[in-house]
Formats: C-alpha cells, structure tokens, sequence
C-alpha cells in the first residue's frame, strides 16, 4: 500500500504543486527559444499531455511484462527526472525534462492500481481502494500549500526535489515487499504499433484540448492536434480489430462493467474538471475574490475526499458500489445547483483568515455538497473499475480509464467554456443597446469569467458582470446534467450487489488467486 500510494501520489503532486511555482519558474530561469508565458504553459501542458498520451502504454506494458518491474522503472525515471528539472538550467531545457517526467509518471498510476488489484480481493480490496484515494486526496490538498510555504522559503527547485525523498521510500516498499504479477497468458509480440497510435490519440486530443483551453481556442496548432487525435482514435478500434496480440483488446469492451464505469467517468470527471475550472474563474474574475480565497473555498472538497474514502470504499466492497455510485453524482449535481444561484452582487473574500458572511451562504453549502458527493465516487468507481476486469488485464483497464478521464475533462470543458461564452457575449449584446459583441477589441479586453470587469464603461462593467454571472450558471448547469447522466448510467449499467471480478469472460472465470491472498 505504501508503494502504491506514493507511487501515485507524486504524479497527482507534480501535477498541483508546479502550478504553484510558475511564477518564480519565470522569473528565474533564462530564456532564449519561447517566452516565459510560452514556457510555463508548456511545463504544464507538455507534462500532462505525455502523461495521458502515454498511460494505455504504460499499463498494456505492465501487464505484458511484468508491474513490479515497470513500476519500478516507472519510480526510478520520475526520480531522475525530478532531479534535472529542480537542476534546470534554462526554461527551455525545463520545459524537456517536463515531458520526460511526464512520461516516467505514466507508468506510475495504472502500476499502483493494477499491484492493489493484484495484491487484495473483494471486499479488502475496495478498502484499500479508499485507503489510496484518501492518501492520494490529501496530497492534492496538501501539495499546493504545502508547496507554496517551501517555495517561498527556499526556491521553487523545491517543488521537483520534494519528489525524490518519496521516491526512495517508494522503490524500497516496491523491491521490499511488492511481489511480480503479470499477464500469465500474454504470448507473441508486444503490439508497438498499437502502442504508437493510441499515443498518437490521447496525446494529441489532451495536448490540443489543454493548449486551446490555454490560447481560449485562437491558435490553429490545438486545432490540427485535435485533428490528428481524432483520426487516429477513429483508426484505433479498426486496427485493433486485426492485430493477432492487439494492444488493447476489444473484448474487455463487451464485459458490461468495464464499459458502464468508463462512460461514467467520461460523465463524472467532465464535469469535476469543468466545475474546478469555471469556479476559479468566476470567483476571482467576476466576484474579485483573491487567489488564496478561491483555493481556500476548495479545501472542504479535498477534506472530505481525505476523510471519507476509506469509509465508503470498505461500504462499497460490502454493500456494492451501484447506489454510492448513483447517489453520490446526484449529491455533486445538488452542490452545483447550489453555486449556480450566486448573485452577481455576492460579497468577494478578499483578505483575512474569515470569509465573509455571502460566502458562506452563497459559495461553501454548494462546496460541501460536492464534497461529500465525490467522496461517495472515487473508491466505489475505481474498485468497481478494477473488479470488472481479470487481474491479468488490471494494468491495461486501470490505463483505459485514466486515459479517459485525462483526455475527457479538458475536452468536455472545451465544449462547455464555447457554449459559456456564446451565452456571455449574446447576454453582454442584449445588455447593452447598440454594442457590437463580436469586437475583437472587446473581447480582448471583455472575457467570460475570467476579466469582465476590464472594460473602462462603467455601463458595460456593469452588463459584463451580470452576464458573466449567467454563463457561469449555465456552466453549472450543464455540469449538473453530466453529473445527473453519470448516475443514470451507473444506476441502469451496474448491478446491486458487491464489486467482484467480472465471470463474463473465459479469461475471468480461470484467474489464478493471489499469492498475497
């Protein structure tokens, strides 16, 4: 379990606790080749677009081979890597080193969840499910303060170094104690083709996804990315097809569970990333609360998540993960429309430890909601997830389903923030007689959520506001309904009782037990 935990614990820090150091990371570093601004977007793009683009790889990998050996070269590569980029001389060189350490942190997540599934049965196995999304919840709560206190006292080099004490204490729990598992049945020749068009298809669709969220869908590169994914994602299925040792088989698709889950999470995490997203914006760009102020109305989320998981995971492997996995959308879709009633005139926290009253009111029941939803999700979806499948194929479902999540939420939030912001500036047009919305100049200075209080007329300051204020309801909105199709799909896919390996398949019914158990 500790080597699971942290194993991906430093994938999902890496991925909050850089955010944090951006700043210094530009204004420390010489550049030649990109601009800061241009350097710091790729630091976090280029990290999680190879992340995504490589973890169906990584996880047909350590089924293949063994998840005790790509784990362990998993954990070595993201020390390593940790070590060049807090040693980063120049932004550009930073920059590469991101993307390789995105790449050792691919065979780190679908490892650490395919080694539990190995490792623990039913109904133990979905407490140790809660046990690593708790741990993993808390260091997403804890990294970026955490982070921001020792980046201010020492250097933002802090940020990569902190991995490598983890990752020795990881690699010891791994050769100490974690035993080899693997595909017993895989025979032939890995499939490197398959390996490369796939990469090909997350990568490009995450890469032009977060880019064009980055350059808010005016630069043409996010837009042939996502072309490139898309014709390779479409040629995917058709190849696998006809591989005689297909990297992903097409079979694992037709064991209902497996399926059900991933479409869920399609749903699920669209929704989570998007409310993340527009919630930030709206509540320093539109209401003026101050940064520390719209992180700090978040962390009830990561508390609960930290709180509950282990609880709920052990009720799930008893109970069954079918009403958790229903209910709890419902509850996060209750939380959203519960934000989506925030008055444009709502009071901004903008300083002292205490918020003030319209917070409260307005802003924290809404957090709280989701809070407790989310943690009925998490460890019921990923036990479920993992018990669908044979525990030879636990590294490659574990991968699907983080690809999906990965790729899924920035693209369903590109298409929530192009509806948004046709609504903001249809509202700013019908606000304002006589104003032409569609000003470059204007919305330049004018945007959705994020700055429409730029404007120097107080009228249209005014319009901005309340129309910023519509579309980030509707964003609620059509959150809520992705939350609400999510349960649909769970309550109407699943089956009542308890998460167990699916029998559907030959392969299922002959798994062989783990030696652990």
């Amino acid at each position: 379990m500790v080597a699971a935990v942290l194993g991906s614990s430093i994938v999902f820090l890496d991925g909050t606790i850089v955010n944090v150091a951006l700043p210094s990371i530009g204004q420390s570093l010489p550049h030649s080749i990109v601009s800061v601004l241009e350097g710091q977007t790729y630091i976090t793009s280029g990290y999680l677009a190879t992340l995504a683009a490589l973890l169906i790889l990584a996880g047909a990998l350590s089924d293949f081979y063994g998840r005790r050996r790509v784990f362990t070269i998993g954990l070595a590569g993201f020390g390593v890597t940790s070590v060049v980029c807090g040693l980063a001389p120049s932004l550009e060189l930073l920059v590469v080193f991101r993307v390789l350490q995105g790449a050792a942190g691919a065979l780190l997540v679908p490892c650490s969840l395919s080694i539990i599934t190995a490792t623990f049965e039913e109904p133990v196995r979905s407490r140790a499910f809660g046990i690593w999304a708790a741990a993993t919840s808390a260091t997403s709560v804890l990294g970026p303060t955490l982070g921001g206190l020792l980046i201010q006292a020492i250097s933002w080099r802090v940020a990569f170094l902190i991995n490598v004490p983890l990752v020795l204490v990881a690699l010891y729990a791994t050769i100490r104690y974690v035993y080899e598992s693997r595909d017993e049945r895989a025979t032939g020749r890995f499939d490197w083709l398959g390996a490369l068009v796939i990469a090909l298809a997350v990568g490009g669709l995450a890469f032009g996804a977060i880019r064009g969220e980055a350059q808010q869908w005016r630069d043409p590169v996010s837009f042939i990315a996502l072309g490139a994914g898309a014709v390779a994602l479409i040629a995917f299925p058709i190849l696998m097809s006809k591989r005689p040792n297909p990297l992903v088989p097409l079979r694992l698709f037709r064991i209902r569970q497996f399926a059900i889950i991933n479409l869920s999470t399609l749903l699920i995490y669209g929704a989570l990333y998007g409310t993340f997203y527009f919630q930030s914006l709206f509540l320093q760009g539109t209401l003026g609360y101050a940064a520390f102020a719209a992180g700090a109305v978040g962390l009830p989320i990561g508390l609960f998540l930290t709180l509950l998981s282990t609880r709920i995971g052990g009720l799930a492997g008893r109970l069954g993960s079918r009403r958790f996995l229903t209910a709890g959308p419902l509850v996060m879709a209750a939380g959203l429309l519960w934000l989506a009633r925030i008055p444009s005139t709502s009071a901004a926290w903008t300083s002292g430890p205490v918020p003030p009253v319209d917070t409260l009111i307005d802003v924290l029941p809404g957090i709280i909601l989701f809070g407790i939803g989310i943690s009925m999700v998490v460890a019921p979806l990923t036990s479920t997830l993992m018990s669908s499948v044979p525990v030879s194929n636990a590294g490659l479902a574990s991968a699907v389903n983080n690809a999906i999540s990965r790729v899924g939420q920035p693209l369903l939030s590109a298409v929530i923030f192009i509806v948004i912001t046709a609504s903001f500036y249809g509202s700013l047009a019908a606000k304002v007689p006589g104003l032409d919305a569609s000003d470059p100049a204007l919305r330049a200075a004018v945007q959705p959520l994020d700055q429409p209080l730029a404007s120097t007329d107080p009228a249209i300051a005014a319009a901005a506001r309340a129309a910023s204020t519509d579309a980030f309801r509707l964003a609620m909105f059509v959150g809520a309904a992705l939350l609400a199709a999510g349960a649909a799909v769970n309550f109407v896919g699943l089956g009542g009782g308890p998460a167990r390996a699916s029998a559907a398949t030959p392969e299922a019914a002959a798994e062989p037990s783990s030696p652990a158990a």
